[in-house]
């Protein structure tokens, strides 16, 4: 039997999230308590620039 968890309860304390649309389509960014845009990882920036075109730091860009 599978068992089904909350997104946030899959996350630790520190880790971050990406929310992907049943499209494809980049649909928000979860950001730790605590944390803010200006430290999202590299990793993170690259792959939401490189894949799906996003600019996290861009304040003219919304992503939830």
């Amino acid at each position: 039997m599978e068992k089904s968890i909350e997104f946030e309860e899959a996350l630790e304390d520190d880790d971050w999230g990406l929310i992907i649309s049943n499209d494809g389509k980049l649909k928000g960014l979860f950001i730790p308590e605590g944390k803010d845009e200006d430290l999202v990882p590299q990793s993170i920036l690259h792959i939401c620039e490189k894949y799906f075109g996003v600019d996290v730091k861009d304040q003219s860009e919304t992503i939830h």
